[in-house]
């Protein structure tokens, strides 16, 4: 566990003191749990995900699930949760994610106190007893080290970017798409940049947003950012964009050109209905939702997750990392998969340090650049030859 994740962990608990496991026996039928999406299922990426860890829980456990979408008018978010709470007749466990959804949920936790909250994808501000009223103790929340995963992205794109795949060209040129500038979705953003700068000092990496009050959902949008970066003459173009991503991969296909999901692997997710557009999709940056779901409601059910509490999943929990699917298998070069490879067990080391726009004492800023980053104890060297 990298040195921040480990303060931000460390933290949390010393400010919770003592929390609670879930002591909950399920002898009167299945455990219900209402999973809120603060969007609409149909991503293919994060909401779709978790989904499926839901999916996943049903087969194997005693659990039933409705899931509650409340589109995507954020206007719509915090009435459309305080209703699904206040149903309490008809779920045992409340599940969302997202930072939107933050205070909506910790405000009101406490309302509901013979209740169970999962939060994911943020936490909830256990020690700020205005938001948290009694700190929010049946309340888990599970991060993910998004920035780790991102840095392994960068550093297989600055890898790929120059490898000679075909439609890729030599420039040392990548981009990145996020939805909007916020801390969350800046923490991936930053981590792939620094990536990219271990595997090549020298290379610019493209960032723009897509924005707008649509900006989650607006593949037009998307597309046409993608199209620029592509006549800049990045070929490779990662996407943190959530639906918007679509778009990127449209442009992919269309000019022959490369891009990253998000989230999910979203090559696998259209392959059966598009495969020639998922062949452009080489990897995706995993955010392994479903997994930790699954993982929560297991735990919950033989009384040992802990409530009270945040929990961060980074690469040595699998909570992130890359898709290792049959299309990046076909595109890598041995010497890319080996060097991936090595920057996890690195990375799992503490080798290197991976920078984090949400660490406290160091919160990093997109476009940095590369001179700027910290050393790695790694040589790319080994791997990829001298330029």
């Amino acid at each position: 566990m990298s040195r921040f994740r480990m303060l931000v962990v460390f933290m949390l608990l010393l400010v919770l003191g003592v929390s609670a496991t879930s002591a909950i026996a399920q002898d009167e039928g299945p455990l219900r749990i209402s999973y809120v999406v603060n969007a609409v299922l149909g991503d293919k990426s994060f909401f779709d995900s978790a989904q499926r860890g839901m999916d996943r829980a049903m087969d194997d456990f005693d659990v039933e699930v409705n899931t509650i979408e409340l589109g995507t008018d954020p206007a719509n978010w915090e009435p459309g949760l305080d209703d699904a709470m206040a149903d309490v007749d008809n779920y045992d466990m409340l599940i969302v994610g997202t930072f939107q959804m933050v205070d909506f949920l910790a405000e009101r936790a406490h309302l509901y106190p013979d209740k169970y909250f999962i939060l994911f994808d943020t936490a909830v501000p256990y020690d700020d007893p205005e938001v948290c009223v009694d700190g929010c103790q049946n309340v888990y929340s599970v991060l993910y080290a998004q920035n780790e995963g991102s840095f392994l992205t960068g550093v297989y794109a600055a890898a790929m970017t120059q490898s000679g795949l075909e439609g890729t060209n030599p420039d040392p040129i990548i981009g990145v798409i996020g939805a909007q500038s916020i801390p969350v979705i800046d923490d991936f953003i930053v981590g792939y940049e620094q990536g990219a700068c271990l595997v090549n000092p020298d290379i610019t990496t493209i960032v723009q947003y897509v924005g707008g009050a649509a900006a989650w959902n607006d593949p037009a949008r998307a597309k046409e950012i993608t199209l620029a970066m592509y006549e800049q003459g990045a070929d490779i173009v990662f996407s943190v964009a959530g639906g918007s991503g679509v778009g990127m991969f449209e442009a992919a296909e269309e000019q022959g050109r490369y891009a990253l999901g998000v989230d999910s692997d979203q090559a696998t997710i259209i392959m059966d209905t598009n495969p020639d557009q998922a062949q452009r999709i080489l990897t995706s940056m995993m955010k392994n939702v479903d997994n930790s779901l699954y993982r929560a409601v297991d735990l919950f059910l033989k009384g040992e997750l802990v409530f009270g509490q945040a929990e961060a999943l980074g690469i040595e929990e699998l909570g992130v990392g890359l898709a290792y699917n049959e299309i990046y298998e076909e595109n890598t070069p041995e010497n890319v998969k080996e060097l991936i490879k090595a920057v996890e067990q690195a990375v799992i080391a503490g080798d290197i340090e991976i920078v984090s726009t949400l660490d406290p004492e160091n919160p990093w800023q997109v476009g940095a650049g590369c001179d700027a980053m910290p050393a790695a104890n790694f040589d790319v060297s080994a791997y990829l030859g001298e330029e």
